[in-house]
Formats: structure tokens, sequence, C-alpha cells
């Protein structure tokens, strides 16, 4: 009998290993003598390349940067084996680097994301994988761009200060000196959304607000990257800012489309792929994942909709195990998900769900393995 357990991380509370351990003693109290496989996933954003790693065997590297607000910062990529680069933008510009009283989405930038960009290509990368979640920022990549060799100057010849609030500004953009190495790498973007640049569905509307913007600056912020987009549109002799998962982490994916014409991937597809998940589960009984929250928003790139989706391929039956259930989670079941169950026990708090997450995971994972047993063999619950 083999047991698959691939969760996500449960955000403040576990890794995507510390989660998916948590559950293997869960099964193991169920089922003795199962062959229980873990395979932590992660669908982009944070603890994406922790999850790659440990799968590959890669290794981490530290470059030393600037986080979103330009102050120093050692940030943490992988490298693995074949030569791939796995980056996570938010190592660099990500919003838990950056105190809420202290974030500025104006002037956050992701010139540090291009500075760990630099450092994969100084080690030699031939392909560089770049996960997109958790930014702080918002300037369509612009900052990340100058950090590349791009020049962007206002009307008066003067290099744009960092942040998106300046792109309205932009008048000139000079890309004769963006690194040359970038032609011959293969740049893939990992993301769990599909927005736009601008718009009612774009970078500013949409994710602006969760990191500081008030209404006002989620207008000046898209009028503003609508400027970036039309400046690179005249410069390039082409306008991608429509296309989707060009407003991902703050417009980021934007200038990596325009500018390294980057290839744009849902995060947990690139995950499964590094990992060998199809393979591992294709002779599994039994399927375990889980994230901090799901709901209808999960089946659009997330994990446990990655995870299922694999594990109904190849015929096995897959559980998730959720921090909680929002509205929408059960639109999962036509993607293969079998069922899902809430981690708390009873009523209890965020704060008593995040610090008791092991545990709890490790009762519901008994639970249901107890529950597919009896389903499976019937009377062996009682035994």
């Amino acid at each position: 009998m083999k047991i698959v357990i691939a969760p996500d991380s449960f955000k403040e509370s576990l890794s995507a290993m510390e989660a998916a351990q948590a559950m293997a003693r869960g099964v193991r109290q169920a089922l003795p003598d199962a062959e229980i496989v873990c395979v932590p996933m992660g669908d982009g954003g944070e603890g994406t390349v922790d999850a790659v790693l440990e799968a590959t065997r890669g290794e981490w590297r530290t470059t030393q940067t600037t986080d979103a607000l330009g102050r120093p910062i050692a940030a943490r990529w992988g490298w693995l084996p074949d030569g791939t680069a796995f980056i996570e933008m938010a190592a660099a510009a990500g919003l838990e680097h950056v105190a809420p009283e202290d974030r500025d989405i104006g002037r956050a930038s992701t010139f540090g994301v291009g500075q760990t960009i630099l450092a994969a290509l100084d080690a030699g990368a031939q392909r560089i994988v770049i996960g997109l979640g958790g930014s702080a920022t918002n300037d369509g990549g612009a900052g990340m761009l100058q950090a590349l060799g791009v020049t962007l100057r206002d009307a008066a010849g003067v290099d744009l200060v960092p942040g998106g609030a300046a792109l309205a500004s932009l008048a000139t953009i000079d890309t004769s000196g963006i690194d040359p190495r970038l032609k011959n790498v293969r740049v893939e973007a990992a993301t769990d959304v599909d927005n736009p640049l601008c718009g009612e569905s774009g970078a500013s509307a949409i994710f602006g607000p969760q990191k500081g913007a008030s209404p006002r600056d989620v207008l000046a912020l898209d009028a503003a990257l609508a400027h970036f987009a039309a400046v690179c549109a005249d410069t390039l002799g082409r306008d991608v800012s429509g296309e989707p998962g060009t407003g991902a982490a703050g417009g980021t994916g934007f200038a990596l489309q325009a500018f390294a014409q980057a290839h744009f991937r849902p995060g947990i597809e690139v995950v499964a792929e590094l990992t060998g998940l199809a393979a591992t589960v294709a002779d599994a009984d039994l399927v375990f994942t889980g994230e901090g929250r799901m709901d209808a928003q999960t089946l659009r790139g997330k994990t446990p909709a990655g995870v299922a989706r694999v594990a109904q391929q190849a015929g096995v039956p897959v559980v998730a195990i959720a921090g909680s259930l929002g509205p929408g989670y059960d639109a999962l079941y036509a993607a293969g998900l079998t069922a899902a169950v809430s981690l708390a026990s009873g009523p209890m708090t965020l704060k008593e769900a995040c610090e008791g997450a092991s545990a709890l995971l490790t009762e519901r994972a008994r639970d249901l393995s107890r529950l597919w047993l009896a389903g499976r063999r019937p009377g062996a619950a009682r035994a």
C-alpha cells in the first residue's frame, strides 16, 4: 500500500515539508505498514524553492542584495543539478520583509530581484524559473529591469527613482545595456494568477490594497503602469500588457514577458514537473494534499488543484486538508478532488489553529486514513 503526501505550506504555521511530515505521522498511526512518500509542493509563492530543492537534491545559494525598500538583505535562491536556477522573487522583494508600518507601495522596487537574476546568470544558469508571489511591489518589474541594465529616464534625461509611482514620469527606455546573457537563457515565470497588467483586474486594483495601497494609490499606480506599458510598446514594437499573468507580482510578470520573453506556467505545474509528482503518484493507492485555505480561488492554479489533477489522471483518490474551507471549494471535486476537510477539530482562534497545526494535521490525516481504509476493506476499521 502506497500513500503519497503532497501539501503546500500552511502560511505563518508550517512549511510544506513540515505539513507533509505531520500528515505522515497520522497516516502511519492508521496504516502502520504503508509505504509513505512525502513530496512537498508549492505553486510559485513562498516556500516553493524549499519544496523543489527537497525533491531534486538541489542546493541553496545566497545573494547579497536589497529588499523592496532598498535595504540590504541576503536573498536565498535555489540551484538545481541540471543548471536551473529557481528564484522566489519574494526572497528579495517580499512583503514579509517589510513591516506593515513601513510599507510604501509607491516606492517599493524589484531591483533586488534583478540582482538575484544576475547572480544566477553569473553561476551559469541555462534556465531560470522565477516564482511570482508574495511581493511588496507594484513597479511593473521596472526595478528588476534597471538592475539588469535597462535605463529608464524622465523627460529631462534623469534616471527614474525606484518604485511604481515614478513610472508616471517615464519618457524613454534604453535597452542597449541589458545583460546579453538573457538571450541565451530560458526564463519561466511560475505563477498562480492570470491577471493582466492594468485595469479592474490588474496588478494595482487586485493586489495593491493588500500591500498598503489606498484607493487613491490604486488609481495612480494603475495609470503609471499603463503609461509604462505604452512607452514599452513604443520601444519594443509590441504590447503584452493585456496578456494573462502580466499583472503577477505587481506587474513583474509584464517585464519578464516583454523584455525576457518569459514562458508563463502555473507554478504548481512547474513544481510537479521538477519533483516528478506524476511518476510518484502513478502507482499510489491514496494521495493527501492541502494548504492554509481552500476556496473558489484554489482552482486558479493553487497546489491542491494541481495535485488533484495529477491524481485524477492516474485514477488515484486524493483528499485535502485545509486550514479553512471557503466558498466554492467544492468546485474542486469536478477537478479530481475526492474529499476535503478542515483542519480545526472544533471552535478555535486562528492563532490556536496556527500554533496547533502540526498536531491537528496528524489527527485529520489519521482519521481520513481510517475512513479510507474502512471503505477499502469493510470491517478493517474495527480491527
